[in-house]
Formats: structure tokens, sequence, C-alpha cells
């Protein structure tokens, strides 16, 4: 028995906000047991194009930002299994899911080339990332040090052992004035 092939349907009349918010033929989707089951089917393609795929079929769907906002952070120590306490960061979704930074789980931020202006984001599946709300932001910043990386002065998080770098130190001064 040969593998099953899966029907393609084009484009589903389904729309993700940068809200986060789940739209179908442009109402908003209610029930987020819904939503949660969506997602749990949501793949990006290497094209950066969403898809909802099922074992059966596989439609293309329309994301304005990210898929999925993340909406709490928490930050403990925890042990990496070397005996030294390192700081932990963990994300929670607008759909629930809960991550923690680390290298399969990167915190990342655009900044916009004009105003420096950032967008964060974090990885909760391979290719699909969280936008990190602003309140969540500032909560990030708040825990920020600076290190030194190629000579520059750098502001970012650990987590897990990794340092996620948030912008250079002279240009969020330069930002505030």
């Amino acid at each position: 028995m040969g593998a099953r092939v899966k029907h393609e349907v084009g484009e589903y009349a389904i729309r993700i906000d940068r809200n986060g918010t789940w739209y179908y033929q442009g109402s908003p989707i209610g029930r987020k047991e819904l939503v949660c089951l969506f997602a749990s089917v949501l793949r990006r393609e290497p094209d950066g194009s969403y898809w909802l795929e099922t074992p059966v079929e596989r439609g293309r769907i329309a994301v304005e930002d990210a898929p999925f906002v993340a909406v709490e952070m928490w930050w403990k120590d925890c042990d990496c299994g070397d005996g030294k306490p390192r700081q932990c960061l963990a994300f929670r979704t607008n759909l629930d899911e809960i991550v923690t930074a680390d290298a399969e789980h990167p915190i990342r931020i655009h900044l916009d080339p004009r105003t420096r202006e950032p967008r964060p984001y974090v990885t909760i599946r391979p290719g699909l990332e969280a936008k990190i709300n602003r309140a969540v932001f500032y909560e990030l910043v708040a825990l920020g040090q600076t290190e030194v990386i190629d000579g520059r002065e750098v502001l970012g998080v650990w987590s897990e052992g990794v340092f996620f770098p948030i912008d250079e130190v002279g240009a969020l001064e330069a930002a505030a004035e």
C-alpha cells in the first residue's frame, strides 16, 4: 500500500490577524477549542506560506504577522544539568501553548530599519512564531543584561544558557533621547 496523497484544496477562507485573532470568511472564530484544533495542524512552508494540513487534505491560510501571540512570560532559575542555575524564560501564547526560550525556541527581535522599533518573536514550533506582545516585551527588556559581542555592547536576555540580543546599547540610548 502506498502513501495516501493529500488533496490540496487551495485557499481556505481563514485569516489570522496581527493580534492573533482567527477569522473564517471574515468573522472571528469564537470557539477557542476550534482555533486550538486548527493551530495544531498549522504548518509553514519554506517559502513562508502557512497551511492547515490534516492527514487527508491541506489548504493555505493568510497570516498577517505571526500565527500566535505571546501574552505571558515567567522567569525562573532552572538546573540545566551542569549544576549551575540558569535563567529560563517561559512564554504562554494566546492559545495556551507554553514554550521555554532555548536554542530550538529562539527569541528574535526584528528592528525596523528606519525607526528601530522592535518587533519581538519567540519560536513555538519549527517555522511558527508568536509575536511577543508589548507588555511581555517590557518585562523581557527589564530582565536584560549587557554583553559584549564582536566588540559592541548589546542588551539581551539569557534563557537556558543561550543569549538572545535585543539591541545595541548605543542604539537604545540614542532612541531614548
